[in-house]
């Protein structure tokens, strides 16, 4: 269940409505709203809500509409915004904004794809990885400043210096900066330099993480990784928790999920983007580069991705792929990714039914 609560509410009106919510439903802590895209709202579990006490909350003052969700995600859902997300990020400290839109059913004419090196390995490695990056067509420079490894002796990255880094690449070449965060309190710090947070797979049921990503004070887009075992439903209420606590600009990423198999890193599971474009309206976008491990693999799937109607990509490039700290095999050359943007720009205008489009580029 969700409540829209009316603009013109007093406030006395929104406490007798909090107060009756909170006997209702016999919770002991306040309900507090969540503001999301200028409307005051409250996402409840309707199923302790019984028909009477609906009848009654709808007669409230301070309520403008209630509207029943079935699934057990509910700001994130179609239910609740039946119309596509759009997601603008990045226009500070020199870079360019960019805008993340959820084609909702259809695939996108202008996929966003963000490109870099896994880790900030060093100044030179990443401007010029950077500049690259930029002349391939890509719109915002990944690159991992904090690295979750499995190893606690594999390069963990630079930190602190990594953020100053990206920063640099962003005033030199315009692009928008999305990198890791790890921890709650570090929040605040990564979203201080970069433009878009990620949320990495082991860290998609860091539910405190969650909560301090939905806080945090700058306001900035969360990009959420598909848990690595995790299941749709789960998936999405790991978005809720960053949803619910004010911060509706989530991008979804899929970037495979595991398997038995040793001969690719994951499973990527392609069939969840046209399924999540039916479930929620959030942008989805796909990792081929984690989803396969290796590099030979990613243009393909990049292709198939925006085929089946993604609305960007996130992939690994890196200078010297045989040499890269840290998952050099999944890594493209700059080259690669120049081809990648092209042709998927082709696919998915191609699939958006405009005309005199050519395969010869």
């Amino acid at each position: 269940m969700i409540i829209n609560i009316r603009s013109q509410a007093s406030d006395e009106q929104r406490a007798q409505l909090l107060a009756l919510l909170c006997r209702i439903t016999g919770n002991a802590r306040p309900i507090t709203p969540t503001y999301i895209d200028g409307c005051e709202v409250i996402a409840l579990d309707g199923s302790q809500i019984d028909m009477q006490a609906g009848a009654l909350l709808a007669e409230q003052g301070a309520v403008e509409t209630i509207t029943r969700v079935k699934t057990p995600y509910k700001l994130v859902s179609r239910a609740f915004k039946p119309e596509g997300s759009t997601i603008i990020a990045g226009g500070i400290s020199g870079g360019n904004a960019v805008t993340i839109r959820s084609s909702v059913g259809s695939t996108s004419s202008s996929p966003v794809i963000i490109a870099g090196p896994c880790a900030v390995e060093n100044r030179e490695q990443l401007l010029t990885t950077a500049q690259a990056v930029k002349a391939a067509g890509a719109v915002v420079l990944r690159g991992g400043a904090f690295k979750p490894r499995t190893s606690p002796y594999q390069f963990q990255g630079l930190g602190i210096e990594g953020l100053h880094l990206l920063a640099e690449a962003r005033e030199l070449t315009g692009l928008a900066v999305i990198t890791e965060v790890m921890e709650p309190d570090m929040v605040e710090t990564v979203a201080e330099y970069a433009d878009i947070l990620q949320i990495g797979s082991r860290n998609m049921q860091n539910f405190p993480l969650l909560l301090a990503a939905g806080h945090n004070s700058r306001g900035r887009p969360v990009m959420l990784k598909r848990g690595m075992a995790a299941t749709i439903d789960e998936w999405l209420l790991a978005a809720e928790y960053i949803v619910s606590a004010g911060n509706p600009r989530v991008i979804l990423c899929e970037r495979g999920i595991r398997s038995f198999d040793q001969q690719t890193r994951n499973v990527l599971d392609l069939a969840c983007v046209p399924l999540l474009h039916e479930l929620t309206h959030l942008p989805v976008i796909v990792d081929p580069s984690h989803a396969t491990g290796r590099r030979e693999l990613v243009p393909t799937m990049s292709r198939a991705a925006i085929a089946a109607g993604a609305d960007g990509l996130i992939l690994e490039v890196h200078p010297d792929p045989n040499s890269a700290l840290c998952d050099g095999r999944q890594s493209i050359t700059a080259e690669q990714l120049r081809s990648i943007v092209r042709e998927t720009q082709l696919i998915a205008e191609m699939i958006g039914g405009k005309k005199g489009l050519s395969w010869v580029a």
